[in-house]
């Protein structure tokens, strides 16, 4: 006989007390406690006094710091892209791959999780850098394709100029592609893997191409997983810290890292509290527009 977890409170108290417990303690509580220091004014070096003042928030839409925040946004948008024209190929690829080699294609997506962050930004910069590998493969490219124009008797190409391909833009998307793309490839292996494969065969028997099977059909049952992926993969990348402070120049500098100035170089915690709680609010609002869209599209016609 089944028994409703109701007719359990003690057992379901205490399996949800300790952790909710811990979740208030040590989540809900500093939370909170920064939440009114956006709310705040400094007082000397180390008191901050509980005003009420919005001015925090204010000052975040001065020029200098909405120009930040849409330029991150811009970059996580941008990374959320490429990530999506990237991850859902290889999503569909593991999908129809043979039972034997889907598990090691999705070992392969989830093996950088087992490395830390920052190593693995450290590796990159060992390929970017200007001695790095990139350059010095472009540079035996470039020095045997002398050799030959020289051979030729055509003239020299000269000495080879290495790419900067570190502190810039560039390497700050590179580096956010490289970490958050198996956010995106996973949850639309999840997706594309409960596809019902009779549509895809309908589709092709009735005369549609594999391009058009893949955008009328694939797609539209794959928008869950792509909302997912969307979501998971935008909100990191726009609270992203580590990566543009290694790997990005003073021009690429993210909200976050302006975040971390506020509270360890200007000392300036209501700023950088207001700074913050501004960015969750951003995520609760993407996080809402996924769960609408999502409610919407459960809903019956």
């Amino acid at each position: 006989m089944e028994q409703h977890w109701k007719s359990a409170k003690g057992l379901f108290s205490a399996v949800l007390g300790p952790p909710l417990f811990w979740l208030v303690l040590f989540f809900m509580i500093p939370m909170g406690i920064v939440w009114l220091y956006s709310f705040g004014e400094n007082r000397g070096l180390t008191e901050i006094a509980l005003t009420g003042t919005f001015s925090n928030y204010l000052r975040a839409f001065d020029p200098l710091y909405l120009k930040i925040f849409v330029k991150s946004v811009g970059i996580a948008g941008l990374t959320t892209l490429i990530c999506l024209v990237i991850g859902f190929p290889v999503a569909l690829a593991i999908t129809f791959a043979p039972a034997k080699a889907k598990t090691w294609l999705l070992l392969a997506v989830m093996l950088p999780f087992w490395t830390n962050l920052l190593i693995r930004t450290y590796a990159l910069i060992a390929v970017l850098r200007t001695e790095g590998y990139v350059n010095q493969s472009l540079e035996w490219l470039w020095n045997g394709l002398d050799a030959v124009v020289g051979v030729l008797g055509v003239g020299a190409l000269g000495p080879f100029q290495p790419l900067e391909l570190l502190h810039n833009n560039f390497a700050v998307v590179l580096g956010l592609v490289y970490v958050h793309l198996p956010f995106m490839v996973l949850p639309l292996y999840s997706a594309l893997d409960r596809l019902d494969t009779s549509l895809i065969e309908a589709s092709l028997d009735l005369g549609a191409g594999h391009l058009r099977t893949l955008l009328v059909i694939v797609a539209p049952l794959a928008l869950p997983g792509i909302a997912s992926g969307v979501v998971i993969t935008f909100i990191p990348a726009l609270g992203s810290y580590l990566t543009p402070d290694l790997l990005g120049g003073p021009d690429s500098q993210m909200i976050a890292n302006i975040i971390e100035r506020q509270f360890k170089r200007a000392n300036d915690w209501p700023f950088g509290a207001a700074l913050s709680f501004l960015l969750m609010y951003m995520t609760f609002i993407a996080i809402a527009l996924q769960a609408m869209l999502s409610r919407r599209r459960r809903e019956p016609a």
